[in-house]
């Protein structure tokens, strides 16, 4: 495989157990997670100090690395001014984590926007506590990654372009999801095209508009295939980072503000690790045809 490209992956969604999760990344020869959900605990609600007595022992002897940490920064009501300083304070304790831990980016969000009203409307706010963070993640030399989501500012590849130049800091930029933008009716190719230069990390999850489900890999309409390729050939590198969403798993009560079920039909013959495994040969078969030129 291109020695450019490293394959990581929310560990959570194969169990809610950190150690069974060490060792189905371990055996499908991973070397990196991304990590989020810890023996049912966010790591939001993590300090430096059990990540350090519990966590990281446990990482460096199953010789695991972590691509990013999959923090809920920024998944708040963007008028939660009571939320939002909370959410500084846990900002500066996952950079201490991420230094601890040798991994370079957090992921966030660009806050919910209440229902049924304008998003464009609250863009001054969403980017003023935007560069708040950017200004704390400065502080440590570590690199927030804005993720497209359902429901925040930031769904659509018009206003991830948007916060991102208005932010317009080194340590502010951009993860790109197939299937989020996919469930919010935007076409990836366009996405693309518009975000490329600001991506430096990328989600592996695929769904269909039909009914909004997550589906393998490469067989739904985030143009996985077609859109790696021109990442890859545009000089790309980094990081692959499997989000399957194909069964669902514990920590699902912390990302999503509509009902999971919805999105995730739980009737696929599979479990954490099944789904898991099923999405990691689907990207490994089209990193192969790309290679040999297929794409």
């Amino acid at each position: 495989m291109n020695k450019d490209l490293m394959i990581s992956g929310f560990s959570d969604e194969i169990s809610s157990d950190f150690d069974t999760q060490l060792e189905v990344v371990a055996n499908l020869g991973m070397r990196y997670l991304s990590l989020r959900g810890i023996d049912g605990k966010n790591i939001g609600d993590f300090s430096f100090a059990e990540i350090k007595e519990n966590v990281q022992p446990r990482l460096q002897k199953a010789g695991i690395g972590v691509s990013s940490i999959g923090s809920p920064i920024g998944k708040i009501f963007i008028n939660d001014e009571e939320g939002f300083a909370k959410q500084k304070v846990m900002l500066e304790e996952l950079c201490k984590i991420s230094i601890l831990l040798d991994c370079k980016y957090i992921r966030l969000f660009s806050f919910y926007i209440p229902k049924g009203e304008d998003a464009d409307l609250y863009r001054e706010h969403v980017i003023s506590k935007l560069k708040q963070f950017a200004s704390i993640a400065a502080e440590y030399h570590v690199i927030l990654l804005h993720e497209n989501e359902k429901d925040i500012f930031g769904d659509i590849a018009r206003r991830c372009h948007s916060i991102l130049k208005a932010v317009d800091s080194p340590n502010f930029k951009a993860i790109f999801d197939f299937a989020n933008f996919v469930q919010c009716g935007e076409d990836t190719q366009a996405c693309y095209d518009l975000l490329k230069d600001e991506v430096v990390y990328i989600h592996i999850k695929d769904a269909v508009s039909s009914d909004n489900e997550n589906v393998v890999c490469g067989t739904g309409e985030g143009k996985i295939p077609e859109l790696l390729s021109q990442f890859i050939k545009s000089g790309y590198k980094g990081f692959l980072t499997l989000e399957p969403h194909l069964v669902l798993f514990d920590s699902l009560k912390d990302l999503e503000l509509e009902d999971a079920s919805e999105i995730i039909k739980d009737n696929k013959g599979l479990d954490g690790a099944g789904g898991y495994k099923l999405q990691y040969e689907a990207l490994i078969e089209i990193l192969s045809k790309i290679e040999s030129g297929e794409m």
